[in-house]
């Protein structure tokens, strides 16, 4: 695959602005519509679970749990974002404490420094986790390293477990088998930007429900 073929726009001549807007315009329609079918799969397989989800999640809230999120690269991001949704909602719902382990920078590179990056999840679950909180942790493929030794710690500590991959699930889906995930939560593509905007989608509407089971 040629630097051209992915970004044409860079090397059209003035004479094809508007082919390059005319592709720019067919991307974005074919984007749409592929976001719109991947959502469409999520709530046909997992609309139900995900409710059930909500309310194991208000459950743990409710007898004063935190909810601690984690992952890697754009899913940290994902991380940071969910906790926030649960912490600084809008201004009708209910703040609750979460907080995601990738905004604890100092932690986090001690930690990948000294002892490895594979724990850079697990080692402040143990030593800050409870039985009553909530360990929600997100990749795309399914197979972060880190990932899955903190939802195992997370297992151990008896928190309640909440994943959400991509393509088949990967390593996370072998975990959810063991027990190691209570919900995981598949978005059934291979395109990671497909995938972390209905990741994005699913845990909105997970933050919703929770807030209604609250109520």
């Amino acid at each position: 695959m040629t630097l051209e073929s992915l970004y044409p726009f860079l090397h059209a001549g003035k004479a094809d602005v508007n082919g390059v807007l005319s592709d720019v315009a067919r991307s974005t329609r074919d984007k749409l519509t592929e976001i719109a079918k991947l959502r469409d799969e999520v709530l046909a397989a997992d609309g139900e679970r995900i409710a059930v989800c909500a309310t194991a999640v208000a459950q743990r809230f409710a007898r004063g749990g935190r909810m601690i999120t984690f992952g890697n690269g754009g899913s940290s991001t994902d991380a940071e974002a969910l906790a926030t949704l649960f912490c600084a909602p809008r201004s009708a719902d209910r703040p609750l404490p979460a907080m995601s382990l990738t905004s604890d920078v100092a932690t986090l590179t001690a930690l990948a420094n000294d002892v490895g990056f594979e724990l850079v999840f697990a080692r402040p679950i143990a030593a800050a986790g409870r039985e009553c909180d909530i360990a929600v942790g997100l990749s795309t493929s399914g197979g972060s390293a880190n990932v899955l030794r903190g939802f195992a710690q997370a297992h151990d500590k008896g928190m309640l477990t909440v994943g959400f991959a991509g393509y088949s699930g990967g390593a996370m889906a072998e975990a959810a088998e063991r027990g190691e995930i209570d919900f995981l939560f598949v978005m059934p593509s291979a395109s990671v930007h497909r995938i972390q905007e209905a990741q994005t989608t699913t845990y909105h509407v997970l933050a919703e429900l929770t807030q209604r089971a609250l109520q």
